[in-house]
């Protein structure tokens, strides 16, 4: 059965991390913290020299009394989960070895952030400060007015948050203002001429 070159590639464990399979379940820890990904039943995942292997499955589950032989769609089903699932670990890996970081910038004339513990302060041109909540497992920091950093283990989370704070005011297409991605391009319309 043919997977993908990334989804065959065994996902190297580094040094100072540490990763058990029970139950359907794969836990990595590491100096970041500990992270648990939930394994499917169509995938095998398998810990060979210092390396965590993914593999769809080839055979049927015995307890599945529904099961039929395997079919060209479900081999299909079979190596897109366990692509999925390869990712989750992999993400899981790195964030407990290196964390994840995702940076916005603050476009525009008084706006600025201010990250006061839980709680991330946004004035973003609205008549009152816009208080966001940081939730459990994301650091956010604010090393200038116009930066926020939001740091963590959950690259998922990590991606979550930094879309919230995002959304609460996108950059407009005219001047640019706004909130954005530090890496993100933002194309400027033109203004209608009389």
């Amino acid at each position: 059965m043919k997977t993908s070159r990334i989804g065959r590639k065994p996902i190297a464990i580094p040094s100072g991390v540490e990763v058990k399979i029970q139950d359907s379940k794969l836990s990595a820890k590491g100096p970041k913290g500990q992270i648990v990904v939930e394994l499917h039943p169509f995938v095998n995942v398998t810990m060979e020299a210092g390396a965590v292997k993914v593999q769809p499955n080839q055979q049927n589950d015995p307890n599945d009394k529904n099961a039929e032989v395997i079919t060209g769609s479900r081999v299909k089903l079979n190596r897109s989960i366990s692509g999925t699932i390869r990712a989750n670990i992999h993400n899981a890996i790195h964030g407990v070895a290196q964390g994840f970081e995702r940076k916005l910038i603050l476009i525009g004339v008084g706006y600025r952030a201010q990250a006061k513990g839980k709680v991330l302060s946004l004035s973003l041109g609205f008549s009152h400060p816009t208080e966001f909540k940081v939730p459990d497992g994301v650091t956010i920091e604010a090393p200038t007015q116009t930066e926020i950093v939001i740091k963590g283990i959950n690259k998922e989370l990590v991606g979550l948050v930094a879309s919230q704070i995002r959304s609460i005011r996108p950059p407009e297409p005219y001047k640019g203002k706004g909130v954005r991605y530090a890496e993100e391009v933002v194309e400027i319309k033109e203004t209608k001429k009389k």
